[in-house]
């Protein structure tokens, strides 16, 4: 009866199961998984908005970690525009490939 409980067997023993809760059941899984946004201080926040500036003004190259619930992702880009208004900055890392991102997504910035 043990064996039937471990691994995979949760759903191999039991033909009971619907899709429908077996989807939930993983869907709760992952949202077990999510992280809270780290809090920055505001002398964080002055140097990340200080390091944006600086690529934009001298089109150095820069590595942002954005915050992602799950994981976060880095990208490495080119500051090219920064709205004010929308707190956004757009990275662009070619001709064509760009992505907008908030300021309040940023949690870590490279030059």
């Amino acid at each position: 009866m043990g064996k039937k409980l471990e691994g995979n067997g949760i759903w191999e023993s039991s033909r009971m199961i619907l899709p429908e809760h077996r989807d939930a059941y993983l869907r709760l899984m992952k949202e077990q998984g999510r992280r809270d946004k780290p809090t920055l201080d505001d002398q964080e926040m002055w140097q990340i908005e200080q390091a944006l500036i600086i690529s934009y003004n001298e089109r150095k190259s820069i590595t942002l970690r954005v915050f992602n619930p799950f994981d976060d992702e880095e990208l490495c880009g080119l500051v090219t525009v920064i709205n004010t208004s929308r707190r956004e900055v757009k990275l662009s890392r070619g001709e064509e490939d760009f992505s907008w991102i908030k300021l309040e997504e940023i949690i870590e910035v490279n030059i």
